[in-house]
């Protein structure tokens, strides 16, 4: 609708289309700014748009399903091209979407799942997160107490990367070889949500648990916290590649982090709002595959990059790619961590 008031603009004033080739406005409905990755994420993105020619503007929804539907009502007032959406509330987040579409805006739902078909899903593959953690995990632990620290339960997230786990322990909860003696939502993804989950995990089995699967970096230091509060250092996973969490893992005090180079994401994002806000189609995409995991088996356009697990023997992958200094990484760090020699 727009596009054709700005043409009958056009004809009636013989104004050339050049006089409008500014470039188009992208908006950025952000869920929250809890965790330290997004501002890495908002940066990559805000200069993947602005290298296209086209304009960030942005919302924090500060962890309100409520005001990201607020937020995206006003950036649709100013008349933005594009939509990114790092959803808040999966469910809630459905009324802006048919706004969005009844304007005709194209919408990326960013790193967080929005099972709508017309939206373009991009993010890590997170059930390939999952399998991560407790892959590395297990090969410190093969057996014992297991406890899962999961994420606020409005993220699909929190499906997929549990998703991953089970496909790692499934058989060994089975066989009885490991047994899951502790298993809790963190609201918010709250570090401190996280902590007192695992301290009641920890009253609740007389501290026998011999390792713990996070579902992020955040949490897994709340869950470190606990864990010190009783003088337990047990195998411990997480993602994000917090640059704390890095640096636990060369301590010794948590056995990986699952980094998913945010960098990467928010400029794929940045890029392809930019085609979406040009007219490019949905599945047109490049790169785009087709996705279907949702709880609701909805078929969507997707792009699902590859992370990297940050161990003490890979460490040296985020120093070198300047994620993280060496002084960061490596204070206090054991002996034998690759990149802190």
């Amino acid at each position: 609708m727009r596009k054709v008031v700005l043409a009958a603009l056009l004809a009636a004033t013989s104004l050339s289309t050049a006089a409008f080739a500014e470039g188009k406005k992208i908006g950025v409905s952000w869920a929250q700014f809890q965790e330290e990755r997004w501002k890495i994420d908002e940066a990559a993105m805000k200069a993947a748009i602005e290298a296209a020619g086209d304009e960030y503007v942005s919302a924090d929804a500060q962890s309100s399903a409520e005001k990201q539907l607020s937020d995206i009502d006003a950036l649709i007032a100013q008349g933005v091209d594009a939509l990114i959406i790092n959803a808040w509330d999966k469910d809630a987040i459905g009324p802006a979407i048919e706004k969005a579409a009844a304007e005709g805006i194209p919408v990326v739902g960013y790193d967080r799942l929005i099972e709508d078909a017309r939206t373009f899903y991009l993010t890590f593959d997170n059930v390939g997160v999952g399998k991560i953690i407790a892959e590395e995990v297990m090969k410190a632990k093969p057996d014992g107490n297991y406890a899962i620290i999961l994420g606020d339960p409005g993220d699909p997230n929190v499906k997929f990367l549990r998703a991953g786990m089970e496909m790692v322990i499934g058989e060994a909860v089975k066989a009885g070889t490991i047994k899951i003696v502790g298993e809790a939502n963190s609201d918010g993804w709250k570090p401190e949500n996280a902590q007192k989950n695992m301290e009641q995990i920890l009253t609740a089995n007389n501290n026998a648990v011999d390792a713990v699967l996070s579902e992020n970096d955040g949490m897994a230091g709340g869950a470190a916290a606990a864990l010190a509060a009783q003088g337990l250092n047990v195998p411990l996973g997480g993602q994000d590649g917090d640059l704390a969490a890095i640096n636990r893992v060369a301590r010794g005090t948590q056995t990986v982090s699952v980094w998913k180079d945010s960098r990467q994401l928010g400029k794929a994002a940045g890029e392809i709002a930019a085609q979406l806000a040009d007219g490019v189609a949905l599945d047109a995409i490049a790169g785009a595959t087709k996705f279907a995991d949702g709880e609701k088996g909805v078929e969507m356009n997707a792009i699902l990059l590859t992370p990297t697990a940050i161990t003490k023997d890979t460490v040296n992958l985020a120093i070198d790619a300047g994620h993280i200094t060496k002084e960061q990484a490596c204070e206090g760090a054991a002996a034998g961590v690759k990149g802190c020699e």
